[in-house]
């Protein structure tokens, strides 16, 4: 059986903002800007041939945890993944009035 789970240590340029990030092994976006990279098929295999920056597009709770949705721009691939205790809230609000604006607009 394939574990769907492999924690990995690492440190990571962020590919939208430059800022460098230190990797707690759970670590899987940028606090700064709440980007991700598309590098894993399952969390922390790094089995993507992709390699695509994942924009936040929206967020939701799940069971009490804030959950970012990423879409890999390259590829248009869709993964949440919970908000860190070190992410910047304020990144999370702008992300929430994106969204609301979107909705008002339409789009």
């Amino acid at each position: 059986m394939e574990k769907r789970f492999q924690r990995r240590i690492e440190d990571f340029q962020c590919l939208h903002c430059g800022r460098t990030v230190t990797g707690n092994g759970f670590t899987n976006h940028c606090p700064a800007c709440l980007w991700s990279r598309h590098v894993d098929v399952n969390p922390g295999d790094r089995g993507a041939e992709c390699g695509g920056a994942m924009r936040p597009v929206g967020h939701e709770t799940v069971r009490g945890r804030i959950m970012i949705l990423h879409r890999c721009e390259t590829c248009g691939f869709e993964r949440r993944n919970q908000l860190g205790k070190d992410d910047d809230m304020a990144a999370l609000i702008r992300l929430a009035g994106e969204n609301a604006g979107r909705a008002v607009r339409g789009r």
